[in-house]
């Protein structure tokens, strides 16, 4: 009997074709887009192309009936609300910057759909994220880099379980993104010149400190001070929600140099400001780690880590402390850590593990 396995479709053409390329391979194949977050009651949400629209849902029906597999739509408002948006908010209210991303796949797009996908009789789920999973020679399961590192996904995913990688298929992962546009033309997918979806789904206009402000309310703190690393205050703040570290843009700060946010102090409402010597660090604290390629780090490692969806990496020695919480020393500077931000630790192109930084 064929193995069963529930596609993850969003509507564009990577989970589009992962599903073409299982049903290729002989799994019984059903195609499922996840409802997340909003009721859509505007144009705007459809014209930005966000995963979980309701184009998307048009899209990926349209591809499932190209591909002759059934289709449904799983409501996952609520598990959406708590893990990732409630997460998201409670986050940047402390002075944090978050990964929504990160939230989302470890407890929606896998926790939950893995959950729902197995009550209804299936061995596997599947995504169209650019990532390979491996078993190690230990026996644990991990993520191996994509075929193509611009595209590669690894680093959103290193906060998956055991259990889950090893119910979860990602066929895109060998193919480089052209490769990918062409089988989904080769097969006659409605979505093969479908542009990819970019920013934060629920955030479609990218004002993160008005959307806040709508969610948390009073919650939210106000206007504060700008102040140097000792302390002396050069000039007021919208509140901290609106700042990250390593931000230049929109500080209205005339100081005759460039200047950046170095700190967020959520305790006093100051956001600290330096020039841009003073983002670097050679080092990081990070916690909630989750460990992939070993079951724990029992002695100091000498590995690669991103401390940004974007960045190329920089090697680095890792070591456990009493807490469980991992110090990170770099061999070379990095630019704006920033607090709630995932870093996430490689090993010859496997993800040996991760945490949020602290």
């Amino acid at each position: 009997m064929n193995k069963k396995v529930v596609v993850g479709m969003s509507g564009g053409v990577d989970s589009s074709v992962a599903a073409c390329l299982l049903k290729e391979q002989g799994y019984d194949v059903i195609g499922v887009t996840m409802q997340i977050w909003q009721d859509e009651e505007t144009e705007q949400i459809e014209q930005e192309g966000g995963c979980c629209g309701l184009t998307a849902v048009d899209d990926a029906r349209r591809v499932a009936q190209a591909l002759d597999i059934p289709y449904y739509v799983m409501n996952f408002k609520q598990e959406f609300k708590t893990n990732v948006i409630d997460y998201f908010v409670n986050a940047y209210l402390v002075g944090k910057t978050p990964n929504p991303c990160i939230a989302c796949n470890r407890y929606v797009k896998w926790e939950s759909l893995l959950q729902r996908s197995l009550e209804i009789g299936a061995d596997f789920i599947a995504t169209g994220h650019y990532a390979r999973i491996e078993k190690a020679p230990n026996g644990r399961f991990s993520l191996k880099m994509s075929k193509t590192a611009e595209k590669d996904q690894t680093y959103a995913l290193y906060n998956l379980t055991q259990d889950q990688l090893s119910r979860t298929l990602m066929p895109v992962g060998d193919y480089a993104k052209d490769e990918i546009r062409k089988i989904a033309l080769e097969n006659k997918l409605p979505v093969a010149h479908k542009a990819d979806s970019q920013e934060i789904c629920f955030i479609p206009d990218h004002d993160y400190a008005a959307f806040i402000q709508n969610e948390a309310g009073d919650r939210v703190p106000g206007a504060g001070n700008f102040v140097t690393e000792d302390g002396i205050v050069i000039g007021r703040h919208l509140g901290i929600t609106h700042y990250t570290v390593g931000q230049r843009k929109g500080l209205n700060l005339a100081l005759g140099y460039p200047v950046f946010v170095t700190k967020i102090r959520p305790e006093t409402n100051e956001v600290v400001i330096g020039k841009s010597e003073d983002v670097f660090t050679d080092r990081l604290t990070c916690d909630h780690v989750n460990y992939m390629l070993e079951d724990d780090l029992k002695e100091p490692r000498h590995l690669l880590a991103k401390i940004r969806y974007g960045h190329r990496g920089e090697n680095c020695i890792i070591q456990k402390n009493e807490d469980g919480s991992i110090t990170c020393v770099f061999d070379n500077p990095v630019r704006a850590v920033t607090p709630g931000q995932a870093v996430v630790f490689y090993e010859d192109g496997y993800v040996f593990g991760g945490g949020t930084i602290r």
